[in-house]
């Protein structure tokens, strides 16, 4: 079986982006691979350190979402990052294998500096995080690694350290890591941007109240030049149009609204009724779950329990094997 590493930084809650992004994704794969599921505490900790409160409090969030979507706690093991030791002495080990020069160059990090705005002040444990996470990746021996096209160079870097590894200390210890694409295309900003982000504010969370979901629906950006109702409407960078090929199973629905609003005489808001019917009928199921785990907190921390003690057996196994490789195994 294919062992998977995954996971989320617990910045905030979840929402559309991700589950089309990922969450889609880990609840099939989990009747065939062996999963892991990380909730990165430490990784997210790299540009929130003033703000661990705030991620200790996202920590229950994220894992509401996971359990709310489909993921298993008896099929797929959901840990918490900081609570694995064995991640960061690996960390450590493998920063002596790698150049800061190459750090600097990693396409993800030079992207995300200016996405985030650092300028010259960059956290050095943000620097260093494309090492973390082969950390996290080998830790598992993972050979299979959900991402999207973004964080291709963070799979290239850490297979760069298992090849460097290995030839240094001539064991096939660490295992090289596939990249996994999703299947579906980048779910849209309600603002017809790139992507959902919770910086810009443009997105719709899987726990987020009816009244909340039809608000920021009816707000949706759609054809700026659609101005009166009989114009001809643009279907593509629509994200209206999107958000329904992506969520409403009706195609030929879609279709024939699709084709009335190229023609003309459709109006943006009969379109957008007819999504927030299709989302509200998505999201209740999820909602209704996301509420009744959230009635037992203390049982939900029990999974994550459980699930960090499963995983430190596999992540304490691959630091002892490592240890031996490098000699440095001393009792």
């Amino acid at each position: 079986m294919k062992i998977i590493l995954t996971g989320d930084r617990p910045t905030g809650p979840l929402h559309l982006g991700h589950y089309i992004g990922s969450l889609l994704n880990r609840v099939q794969l989990q009747d065939t691979c062996t999963q892991f599921v990380m909730i990165a505490d430490a990784q997210a900790l790299t540009d929130h350190a003033k703000e661990s409160t705030k991620v200790r409090e996202n920590i229950l969030e994220v894992a509401l979402d996971y359990l709310a979507v489909g993921i298993d706690p008896e099929k797929t093991t959901i840990c918490i990052q900081s609570l694995l030791p064995e991640l960061f002495e690996l960390t450590s080990y493998y920063l002596n294998l790698v150049t800061w020069n190459r750090l600097k160059h990693n396409p993800t990090v030079k992207a995300e500096i200016k996405q985030k705005g650092f300028g010259e002040a960059v956290p050095a444990g943000f620097m260093v995080y494309p090492v973390s996470q082969a950390a996290d990746i080998t830790a598992f021996k993972a050979n299979l690694v959900p991402v999207g096209e973004d964080q291709l160079p963070m799979i290239e870097q850490t297979n760069e350290i298992v090849r460097h590894f290995n030839q240094t200390y001539k064991k096939e210890v660490l295992v090289r890591a596939e990249a996994l694409l999703p299947k579906m295309a980048r779910l849209p900003g309600t603002d017809g941007g790139m992507k959902m982000s919770k910086t810009l504010g443009n997105c719709i969370y899987l726990s987020d109240s009816p009244d909340v979901i039809q608000k920021k629906v009816m707000k949706m950006f759609t054809d700026p030049g659609h101005i009166r109702v009989e114009d001809p409407g643009k279907v593509e960078g629509n994200p209206v149009f999107t958000y329904l090929d992506t969520f409403d199973t009706n195609t030929e629905k879609v279709q024939e609204l699709k084709d009335h609003y190229q023609k003309g005489g459709l109006g943006d808001v009969i379109v957008k009724r007819y999504l927030n019917e299709v989302l509200q009928a998505f999201l209740e199921p999820i909602r209704k779950k996301r509420e009744e785990y959230a009635k037992d907190t203390a049982g939900v921390m029990e999974i994550l329990k459980k699930g960090t003690e499963k995983a430190r057996l596999t992540t304490a196994k691959t630091l002892s094997d490592v240890r031996s490789a490098m000699g440095i195994d001393y009792f």
